[in-house]
């Protein structure tokens, strides 16, 4: 008996219980995704691309083919352009709303902005001044020593500190510059002068940059500072442009070019910053460095196909040097050998997928290969046969306008 009430007593009904103790998540329900941007990246890569040559070569074009030379004007209307233009944006869109977060006073901005400034009229009117003396290819060539001059800059005023390893990584870009100006057959030592200048005042710049935005108060993107600077290095610049070329100048001069050129070179101007904001916004510092040497690749080439500026074997040799120095300097050895075990994998994947476009694409990388190497070393056409076409061009092009 006691043991029949043992075992009943260690025997008790177990309720179920419909209703679940601790919340679940539906199974079924659908997982809501990120929301997809319309435009993909490439797009935004390929506009700031597009943009950043056009604007170079439009000044080229202006200063020196359209013997318009007066630097420091153009300059100058860029930035009265871009300061109208980021006041109208500020009033009337949300793309400078960030600016509202930058707790700039009349202080910071006489102590910091216009220092800054100076140096950013500095670098633009001797960068466009530049083109006066030198070709697009080289000048792209020498500004590959940007980041070697911006880093010297800070270790001068100690915004950085000293680093043996990191001077030898940026050696290797000075001497592939270095080998690209011995190779450069249309050498100008005044236009050679003007642009390291120019380099100088821009390195300058971005070092004061950085020092004013190692505070996290004063983080701001390229359109708001433009919002910021603009004003003061176009005052800046308007001031030097009464004293040196004002009196060389007359209204005959602008209206030989057009009102419409200045006004298509400003909006242009103004665009590529505008595409910057949204090209950091949608890439990363890998992709923006990678587009960036694509970018003076391609305008290498246009320069030569432009203005048929002439680059030479050693030119491109010490060029490629300076590219893979800049690759390797901004990204690191990590890094770099990440992005080439990924590009790899997706060469490999890419000649399973389309084995015929594979050894096209290689064949033809081949044969331009040879072509940049060897034509250099190619017999030049005589001058008369050039003439000779040049005229009988002309004559055809004037029969066929009568």
């Amino acid at each position: 008996m006691s043991e029949d009430k043992a075992r009943s007593s260690g025997e008790r009904e177990r309720t179920e219980v419909d209703a679940p103790v601790l919340p679940t998540v539906n199974p079924a329900a659908v997982k809501s995704e990120p929301p997809k941007h319309l435009i993909p990246a490439w797009v935004y890569i390929a506009v700031w691309i597009a943009l950043s040559s056009a604007v170079i070569v439009f000044n080229k074009w202006i200063l020196d083919r359209r013997n318009f030379r007066y630097p420091i004007f153009l300059t100058t209307w860029h930035l009265i352009f871009a300061t109208a233009m980021t006041q109208f944006l500020a009033r009337f869109t949300t793309l400078l709303d960030s600016r509202k977060k930058v707790p700039m006073t009349g202080r910071v901005y006489l102590r910091a902005i216009v220092p800054i400034g100076a140096f950013f009229s500095l670098s633009l009117i001797f960068g466009n001044a530049a083109y006066l003396y030198l070709s697009v290819a080289f000048i792209q060539m020498l500004k590959a020593t940007t980041p070697v001059a911006v880093l010297l800059v800070s270790w001068t005023l100690g915004i950085s500190p000293y680093n043996m390893r990191t001077l030898a990584n940026v050696s290797v870009i000075v001497f592939g510059v270095i080998i690209a100006s011995i190779g450069e057959i249309k050498f100008v030592m005044v236009g050679f002068v003007v642009q390291i200048l120019g380099l100088t005042c821009e390195a300058t710049r971005l070092a004061m940059v950085e020092r004013l935005l190692s505070s996290s108060e004063f983080k701001m993107d390229p359109l708001v500072s433009l919002y910021y600077f603009a004003p003061a290095c176009a005052t800046m610049n308007f001031v030097v442009w009464l004293f040196l070329e004002m009196h060389k100048m007359s209204m005959d001069k602008i209206f030989d070019l057009g009102l419409f050129t200045l006004l298509a070179n400003a909006t242009i101007a103004f665009m590529l910053n505008v595409a910057v904001v949204f090209l950091i916004g949608r890439t990363s510092s890998l992709v923006l460095t990678l587009s960036g040497v694509l970018k003076d690749i391609l305008l290498v080439i246009a320069s030569m196909v432009v203005f048929l500026d002439p680059v030479s074997g050693l030119q491109a040799f010490g060029y490629s040097i300076a590219l893979c120095g800049l690759v390797y300097y901004k990204l690191g050895g990590d890094k770099l050998k990440g992005v080439v075990a990924d590009g790899q994998r997706t060469w490999g994947d890419y000649g399973v997928r389309h084995p015929i476009m594979r050894k096209l694409i290689v064949v033809g990388s081949i044969l331009l290969l040879i072509i940049v190497i060897m034509g250099p070393l190619a017999p030049s056409i005589p001058q008369e046969y050039n003439d000779y076409a040049k005229t009988k061009i002309s004559t055809l092009l004037g029969e066929k306008g009568a």
